[in-house]
Formats: C-alpha cells, structure tokens, sequence
C-alpha cells in the first residue's frame, strides 16, 4: 500500500498549535505555582535567593505540565487533520503513517 503525503500545509498548523501549547502551558503552571506556593512568581536557576529543592521543583513541576499540554495539543491537531485530510501527521516518532 502507497503511503499517503501529508500536505505541506500542516507546517504552519503545527507552529501555530505549538506556539499556542506553550502559551497555555505556562498559563497553567503559573496558575498551578500560585496553588501550590500562594506565589505569583516561580523561581528560576538563576534566583540567588531561593534553594536547589524549590528551584528543582519548580522545573519539575514547569516541566510535567508542559509535556501534558503539548501531548493534548499536539494529539489533539493530528486528530483534526486526520479527520479532514485522512493523513495521520507523523512526526517520525512512530506516526501511524
């Protein structure tokens, strides 16, 4: 059987659905950190003031719901361009092409 192209169109849709993942992404873990801490600001590596353990911590956290959102996002467009062009958009990682 002929596998099927997925037409250069779903670049631009992919972009625009990651760029848009990261945007909820760190929506959600803002909202999540202010949960946890009562703090509006995360700390980073970088932030003199705040030890390993809550600074890791708060890259696992960042971390884990970035990969969550990006899974849904992500699933969620190959599904629709799936539906719309009968092409499962495989991104080389055992894509049902």
């Amino acid at each position: 059987m002929k596998k099927k192209k997925l037409p250069m169109a779903y670049k631009p849709i992919g972009f625009v659905l990651g760029w848009t993942g990261g945007a909820l992404a760190g929506m959600a873990f803002r909202a999540t950190w202010k949960a946890i801490r009562h703090e509006e600001d995360a700390p980073d590596a970088l932030d003199k003031d705040r030890g390993w353990g809550e600074v890791l911590f708060a890259a696992a956290v960042q971390g884990a719901i970035f990969a969550v959102v990006r899974s849904a996002v992500d699933r969620t467009g190959a599904t629709a361009i799936e539906r719309s062009t009968g092409v499962w958009p495989s991104g080389g990682k055992g894509g049902r092409d």
